[in-house]
């Protein structure tokens, strides 16, 4: 896609410096595209990216003239922070929220906390990220501007996962609901019942472990998305992370670092993917047989 589409990273490497194509000079253009290999065929640039690759070199970025590998590290360890923290707060609210919802079904309760997760549902994450900040900071002025990240326990960085938790909320919210409603039905519930035993022991006994294993896939997948993904909220809070580098790569044509980040985020997908199928073990041993 990179070599058929559109910009030339050279040619934008220098209009960045320059501000001007007048000041452009092609011989010199013609040398840096030389240097990085950029006027070979399509097969000889993919075939030197895997051998490179094999060989542990991810490749120099156009723009920064440093190894990309050195300048992902730092910034994924970032997005990580911030997509585990989310996690774990959504999962906080989200898991006993879905639970009280399903445990007083089609009561107020259960409209309430239904339908205020589908209102905020529907609002989109570039809209609730600026809203709570001009609210926190200038309405309601309780704290400064969150800017840049200075690291997980800093205060500043409350606003963010609030934001991030606020879109990704109704996911495992609905998942807890349904799952607790699928397993509260069955038979061995209806005997627990019979025997005399407390709706509270029910619950957490009977039907929260079996309930939580489609959850845990739900937060698995959620936090992959966050990682990879959480895009609008680095922008806006200016947290220099693995989405933010990714979009910036992006702008500067960097192919180097473009295709670095694509590599990392599926080995994420990945790594994640198989971490939450561990999890499954643990949570339902009936999954070996």
């Amino acid at each position: 896609m990179m070599f058929y589409g559109g910009g030339d990273p050279i040619k934008q490497m220098f209009l960045d410096e320059l501000g001007n194509t007048q000041y452009l000079d092609q011989k010199m253009i013609d040398s840096e595209r030389e240097k990085y290999g950029l006027n070979d065929p399509f097969l000889v640039q993919f075939k030197n990216y895997l051998f490179n690759i094999t060989q542990g070199d991810w490749g120099t970025s156009y723009r920064a003239q440093r190894p990309v590998l050195d300048m992902i590290k730092p910034r994924l360890w970032i997005s990580i922070q911030l997509g585990f923290a989310a996690t774990i707060f959504m999962a906080l609210v989200g898991i006993p929220l879905g639970i009280i919802a399903a445990l007083y079904h089609n009561k107020w309760i259960d409209l309430t906390i239904v339908g205020t997760i589908v209102t905020i549902n529907a609002i989109p994450i570039f809209v609730t990220g600026p809203l709570l900040l001009l609210f926190f900071v200038l309405v309601v002025p309780i704290m400064n501007v969150p800017y840049g990240w200075n690291g997980l326990f800093d205060s500043q960085v409350i606003l963010p996962i609030v934001v991030i938790t606020i879109s990704t909320l109704p996911i495992v919210l609905r998942q807890t609901r349904t799952s607790v409603l699928e397993i509260k039905n069955e038979d061995y519930i209806r005997t627990a019942r019979a025997k005399g035993l407390t709706e509270r022991k029910i619950i957490l006994k009977h039907v929260l472990r079996p309930a939580l294993t489609p959850v845990i896939t739900s937060l698995g997948l959620v936090m992959i998305t966050l990682i990879n993904g959480a895009l609008f909220v680095e922008l806006i809070f200016n947290i220099p992370g693995f989405g933010k580098m990714t979009i910036d790569a992006i702008r500067d044509v960097d192919h180097p670092l473009i295709m670095s980040t694509v590599l990392v985020g599926t080995l994420v997908v990945m790594g994640s993917n198989l971490i939450v199928d561990l999890i499954y073990f643990i949570l339902d041993p009936r999954i070996n047989n």
